[in-house]
C-alpha cells in the first residue's frame, strides 16, 4: 500500500510546508519567547484591570472582553507563524492607544495600569519587528550558504 504524502510515515521532502522546522537561532527565540510573554502580559493585565484593579464600574465591566482578541493570536506566535508576527505587530498599536487614551484620562490607579499597557504594547511591537527581521535575515544567509555550496565555481582560465 502506497502511503500518501501527508500520512505521518511518509518521508518529508528536503523543503516546503512539511519540512521540520530548523532550530531556530537564540536570537530569534528571543523575540519570540519576548513577544509571547508581552502578549500573555497584556491579556493578564486587560483581565485584571477591567475585573479587579480599576473596573470602569464596581464589580468589574464588559471591557474586559478586549483580552479575547489578544488571545486568538498566541497560536500562531507559538507555532512560528511568521503571518501572525506581522499582523499583531498592526493590531498590538490599537491597544496602544487605548493605553494612551487612558494614561492621559484616567486617574491612578487607571492611570499607572495603562502606562504598563503602553509598555507591554511597545515591547510587543519591537519583539515581532524583530522577530520578522532576523527570521528573513536568517533566511537569506541560509539561502545564500545553500546557493554557495550547491553551484561550484567555474575553471579559472589562466
Amino acid at each position: 500500500m502506497a502511503s500518501s504524502p501527508l500520512s505521518p510515515g511518509a518521508p518529508r521532502a528536503a523543503s516546503g510546508p512539511l519540512a521540520p522546522a530548523a532550530p531556530a537561532a537564540p536570537d530569534v527565540a528571543a523575540t519570540r519567547w519576548l513577544a509571547v510573554g508581552c502578549l500573555l502580559g497584556l491579556i493578564v493585565l486587560s483581565l485584571a484591570w477591567e475585573l479587579w484593579l480599576a473596573p470602569l464600574r464596581p464589580g468589574g465591566s464588559w471591557l474586559a472582553l478586549k483580552a479575547l482578541p489578544l488571545a486568538v493570536p498566541l497560536a500562531g506566535l507559538l507555532k512560528h507563524r511568521m503571518y501572525t508576527y506581522r499582523w499583531v505587530s498592526l493590531v498590538v498599536w490599537l491597544y496602544f492607544t487605548e493605553g494612551v487614551v487612558r494614561a492621559w484620562s484616567d486617574r491612578p490607579p487607571g492611570q499607572w495600569l495603562a502606562m504598563v499597557e503602553i509598555a507591554l504594547c511597545l515591547g510587543l511591537f519591537v519583539a515581532c519587528a524583530l522577530h520578522v527581521r532576523l527570521r528573513q535575515k536568517h533566511a537569506r544567509e541560509a539561502a545564500a550558504s545553500a546557493n554557495a555550496t550547491a553551484i561550484p565555481a567555474p575553471p579559472s582560465t589562466p
